[in-house]
């Protein structure tokens, strides 16, 4: 029976397609080779019973699929059933899903690849993460550590003939970066063919809630999601278009690496970019409102940070905020700020933040909802807009900019759109992240102050130790020193015993957070951490052996502490 289903679902599929357009394509090249299997199933009865169960079982599942394809189509009133615009990795993961998944008709609209992107014409397959955000970053960031591993091997006996030493060559790194990151964009590209997806390169925007237009030719779509993403902005002082003065996406392409340059930002793309250029030799100046980096993480990860980054000579400007930037000639720049600095830089780079790209989309003219102070798309636990048939998902929803959480969402909208009328929600809590400055951090749950509030109180478990690495006298043990904490909720709470966050400065620090993110999902307390055997001698076995309690915070501990006068 199942086998009969393959052979009709064919005729029945192609009765409905429309435009010339494919349907359907890697379904229909599964189906087509199934033909041959009622041969292979009299084969597989020879051959042992397990083996026609297990292809009976695969064949009853693609008949399925098959079923569902055929409602679709002939449920079908428009071109397709999904149309996204951006081919990010949220964009990308829920137009495949939907495609390979529930057998949906989908179109996603994306720009020309270019390394360097503009708001209209360029941009590509694989998004900023790909092209232009964590991938390219994490690359130079792998190789501005190669110094200071030379520098350490001196501590381990190693030495090189005098006066010799490890010579840059910026423009082959560019190059072989750019090669990289060009060889992703067209890996996705592969992989929206086959998925069976129709791909347009070109500016999407929509006319309506079913209507999207690509560069004047419009199509019917049954849905619509917005991947757009984010734009990196520049804050508008004088001098913030001069030519060297830069954002993240233009810093990972200079031609030349600069001597001496100015971050602006105190996030987690200004200490990643800080930590990589230093490591190449540049003067880097990092400059910052507040008092610490990092905003919203919590707040002894941002105290130790602090003080790696000044041990490792990167020169922290916090409290100061940008005035003006002038022109100095010869291809140099001043930049000056609020606090009387005046620093003659190559470039300067702002890492003030990025804006949700909603902006001439069409969106409000359809009438979907947008945030009026930062312009993020508005979405539902579903990533529904206020407009039934729009949905839209990652960075330009502005909830937790991070690509992994772009990928999760994009699966769950293509399963709330196509999935039988399941809904499935995004779950956007205990997500572990990484920020890969030098040393990088590793983060999962609450901050302290958060735990507290949220839970009435936390037991804290604070360590900081030097990494075995540098106990050899490599003399750079101040500038790796590690901190690992654990939040804990306190005897007599609801819940008390379970972890509800951990945090990390030190060398591996995304690798471990990997794990005890796994851990938190499964709700793990911190019995469970104790009673696990720790590796030795590896810094990972300090999770397990935390035992002594450094201090206990409540929610009044933290009320009080937001009261009290800030000094000047």
């Amino acid at each position: 029976a199942a086998n009969r289903a393959l052979l009709a679902a064919p005729t029945a599929r192609e009765t409905v397609r429309s435009g010339g357009t494919r349907l359907f394509k890697k379904q229909g090249k599964a189906s087509f080779s199934s033909r041959g299997s009622l041969a292979a199933c009299s084969a597989a009865f020879a051959a042992g019973a397990m083996s026609s169960m297990r292809r009976r079982h695969r064949e009853a599942q693609l008949s399925q699929r098959m079923s569902s394809t055929t409602m679709l189509a002939g449920e079908r009133e428009y071109d397709y059933d999904l149309f996204t615009i951006g081919g990010g990795s949220g964009g990308v993961r829920g137009s495949r899903w939907a495609a390979s998944q529930y057998n949906a008709k989908v179109g996603l609209a994306e720009l020309p690849f270019a390394i360097v992107s503009t708001k209209d014409t360029l941009g590509g397959l694989g998004g900023t993460c790909v092209i232009r955000g964590c991938v390219p970053k994490k690359l130079f960031i792998y190789g501005s550590h190669f110094k200071e591993d030379i520098t350490d091997a001196a501590g381990y006996g190693w030495s090189l003939p005098d006066g010799a030493g490890p010579v840059l060559d910026w423009e082959k790194l560019v190059a072989a970066k750019n090669a990289e990151v060009t060889r992703l964009n067209g890996i996705y590209n592969k992989l929206l063919n086959g998925a069976g997806v129709d791909y347009f390169e070109g500016y999407g925007r929509i006319i309506d809630p079913h209507t999207v237009e690509v560069d004047g030719k419009r199509y019917t779509t049954k849905y619509i999601c917005v991947a757009t993403g984010g734009r990196a902005t520049r804050l508008p002082i004088p001098g913030c278009d001069l030519p060297g003065v830069v954002t993240s996406d233009e810093a990972l392409a200079l031609p030349k690496l600069p001597k001496k340059m100015v971050v602006v930002g105190g996030g987690y793309i200004a200490v990643e970019f800080a930590g990589y250029f230093h490591g190449y030799g540049s003067e880097v100046h990092l400059v910052f409102r507040q008092d610490l980096p990092l905003r919203g993480f919590d707040e002894d990860v941002r105290a130790h940070l602090k003080d790696i980054l000044v041990a490792k000579g990167i020169h922290v400007h916090s409290g100061e905020s940008p005035l003006a930037i002038e022109e100095a000639g010869d291809g140099k720049l001043v930049f000056k700020t609020d606090k009387g600095s005046e620093l003659t830089v190559d470039s300067v780079m702002f890492a003030t933040g990025r804006k949700p790209n909603s902006w001439d989309l069409g969106l409000e003219e359809a009438g979907v909802e947008l945030d009026k102070r930062g312009g993020k798309v508005l979405v539902d636990e579903y990533s529904r807009t206020n407009v039934e048939s729009i949905f839209a998902v990652g960075d330009v929803t502005d909830r937790i900019n991070l690509t992994p959480v772009a990928l999760m969402e994009g699966m769950a909208m293509a399963k709330t759109m196509f999935g039988g009328g399941e809904p499935a929600k995004p779950d956007h809590e205990n997500v572990p992240s990484a920020v890969f400055s030098q040393p990088p951090i590793g983060t999962c749950g609450l901050t302290e102050e958060d735990a507290a509030m949220k839970y009435g109180s936390v037991d804290v478990y604070l360590t900081k130790f030097k990494p075995m690495k540098h106990t050899m006298p490599t003399g750079r043990g101040e500038e790796e020193k590690m901190l690992m904490k654990m939040l804990v909720i306190s005897e007599g709470f609801e819940g008390a015993g379970r972890v509800v966050g951990c945090h990390m400065v030190g060398a591996e620090a995304g690798e471990m957070m990997q794990g005890i993110g796994v851990a938190m999902k499964a709700g793990a307390s911190k019995v469970h951490f104790d009673s696990t055997v720790g590796i030795h001698p590896t810094a990972a076995e300090e999770w397990c052996t935390m035992r002594t309690k450094t201090r206990t915070t409540t929610a009044a501990d933290v009320e009080a502490s937001s009261k009290a006068p800030v000094a000047a």
